[in-house]
Formats: structure tokens, C-alpha cells, sequence
């Protein structure tokens, strides 16, 4: 499957994925099924509770152990291939993202939406940094090794040529055999689980509160040189989510952990479990009174009493190595 294509998603059939035990684990809303009589055992809650631990503490939302590199006996010989599938839930509409499983490479992109405030297409650039890398990755011969850094370089140059509007994060994965390779720069971010744990995270690169490096039309924005690059060996089994940050501001990576290990356990398709983490994303992100990274960060940061999500596009791509 390869695509490059922005999809837009309704919540009634992101409703129609998400079932009861994950809806009573993380309190969405009404269940399907009747809820129990007085006296009578929750099966679906004994069933969640069976899968999942209890939530974390708010004081541990930001304690979930990352590792930067993978032990050396996590490498094999064995020649790993990606199923991945999307979910995008917009906001400004203003989101990019491709994939190419057969290369093994997906990307995603978040235009910077200050650039709205002046009059430009905020979404011109980061659709163009999109489309350059995924024609360059159709142009590839199959077989052949794809660097993200190369093709985030390239993607930029022509974007820039082209006189895009706007700026963008981005983050594109490329995996080779039993490697994952990545480059990144701002705050579209992805994870690595094993076993429902997150065995490495990607670090927000900003320079201020809510003010991630950025990658402009004009050419004169952050460096492309500052992109994060590296690898680490991955596994069958693992699981990649890679998103923007309107996932990353609004869901805690013990809860993206749980999100995990619960799709896991009924399971999910990447699109089922796509769907659901965007669905979840969505529900923090408009709620005024559910705690958030980007809540938790603002009253760290900037010594506030901010509560709730942050409201922004939505993309999130998962992939399940096979």
C-alpha cells in the first residue's frame, strides 16, 4: 500500500471502532452495552482492568522510561516489512502525511499555523514537503535503502524552489531489515512499543514553549542540518505511532502505552488502532478539564493554571512490524 492522500475522518466512525472496554478503560463518553445491574460484575470493566494497570499519577505522566538506542541483542538478520494505516482528524486542515510500505518509509508533517494569522496558506508547505518526499520515494528503485535525512533534505530544497508558503515540522521513518532509521525536526514526533512499552521516543525539538524549530518557504527558518537523525534496531511485533503534535500535546505517553497494549489485546488493525489513539487524542484536546502534556507543560513553563488539551490537526499513523 502506498498513499499520499489527506483523508479527512469523521468521530462518528472513529465511535463505530472504539469498543466498550476501551471506552469504560479511558472513560469515552456512553457504552454500547448496557451497563451492569446493582450488585451484578462489570465484564467489561473487569476485562479492562484485566489488560490494563491503573492510569498513572499525574506527578508520573512524564516518567515513562526512554531509551535513546537498542541493545545489540536486539539486532537479527531477519528482514522486517511495515502495515501501517493513518487516521486524520483536522482542525485548520493544515496536516500532511504519506507512506510506502513496500519501501518502508512514512512521513508526516504539521504546518505551522502562525502563518495563518498573515494571510498565507499555512498548509502550503508542509503538503509540499509531503508530496516532494513521497515522489522521491516513488522514483526509488525497490530494494534500495531509503536515508530520511536525504529525503527530508531533498523534499525541502524543492519545497523552497517552489516557493511554498508557510513553514512546517516534519518527521520521516525508513526501515531497512530490522532498523528503523529516522530524521526529525519540531515536535511531529513518533514512538517505538514493545510489548505495550515505549522503548524510544522521539524528543520535541522547540525553542520556547509551543514554539517547536520549523522549516520555512523562504528558506530562512531553522536549519535542515538541525534535524534529530538515528536508528535503532526494531523487532517483529513492535509498533510504530508516528503523529503532530496534535496527538503528542494531548496524550501522555504512559496513556498512548495503555492505548497500545489495549489494541493489542482485542486485536486491532493499524486502522482500527489509528482511529481510536485519534479519537482519544481528540476527545483530550476539547476538553477544558482533562490534564494534558501541553496543560502540564504550560503550568511547569509558564507558571500558569491552564487545564485541558490543546486543540490542533490531528494525524497519526500506526505501523505493526511483521
Amino acid at each position: 500500500m502506498e498513499k499520499l492522500e489527506q483523508i479527512q475522518q469523521t468521530l462518528s466512525e472513529i465511535d463505530d471502532r472504539t469498543p466498550d472496554a476501551l471506552r469504560v478503560a479511558f472513560s469515552l463518553g456512553h457504552r454500547v452495552s448496557p451497563a451492569p445491574a446493582p450488585g451484578e460484575e462489570d465484564r467489561v470493566a473487569s476485562f479492562a482492568a484485566s489488560v490494563l494497570p491503573p492510569p498513572p499519577l499525574v506527578s508520573e505522566l512524564h516518567e515513562v522510561p526512554l531509551a535513546s538506542t537498542a541493545s545489540e541483542d536486539d539486532a537479527t538478520n531477519k528482514v522486517l516489512r511495515m502495515e501501517w494505516a493513518s487516521c486524520y482528524l483536522p482542525d485548520h486542515d493544515e496536516d500532511a502525511h504519506f507512506g510506502h510500505d513496500e519501501a518502508g518509509v512514512l512521513g508526516v508533517a504539521h504546518g505551522v499555523g502562525s502563518y495563518r494569522n498573515r494571510g498565507v496558506d499555512a498548509a502550503a508547505f508542509s503538503r509540499g514537503l509531503m508530496t516532494s518526499a513521497f515522489m522521491h520515494v516513488l522514483a526509488i528503485e525497490p530494494g534500495m535503502a531509503v536515508c530520511p535525512y536525504t529525503l527530508l533534505e531533498r523534499a525541502y530544497d524543492e519545497t523552497v524552489a517552489s516557493a511554498a508558503s508557510g513553514a512546517s515540522t516534519a518527521v520521516i521513518l525508513s526501515l531497512a531489515g530490522a532498523t528503523l532509521k529516522w530524521a526529525y525536526i519540531g515536535d511531529s514526533a513518533f514512538a517505538v512499543l514493545r510489548g505495550g512499552k515505549i522503548v524510544h521516543r522521539s524528543r520535541r525539538q522547540q525553542k520556547r514553549f509551543n514554539c517547536p524549530l520549523q522549516l520555512n518557504g523562504r528558506g530562512s527558518g531553522d536549519s535542515i542540518t538541525q534535524a534529530d537523525v538515528g536508528e535503532i534496531a526494531v523487532r517483529h511485533g513492535d509498533v510504530l505511532v508516528v503523529g503532530t503534535d496534535g496527538l503528542f500535546d494531548n496524550v501522555f505517553d504512559a496513556d498512548l502505552e495503555r492505548l497500545v497494549r489495549m489494541g493489542t489485546a482485542l486485536g486491532f488493525s493499524p486502522k482500527n488502532m489509528a482511529d481510536v489513539v485519534a479519537g482519544v487524542a481528540y476527545e483530550i484536546s476539547m476538553s477544558g478539564s482533562t490534564d494534558s502534556p501541553y496543560s502540564s507543560d504550560s503550568r511547569k513553563l509558564r507558571g500558569d493554571r491552564c487545564r485541558g488539551g490543546k486543540q490542533d490537526d490531528i494525524t497519526i499513523l500506526v505501523a505493526f512490524l511483521i
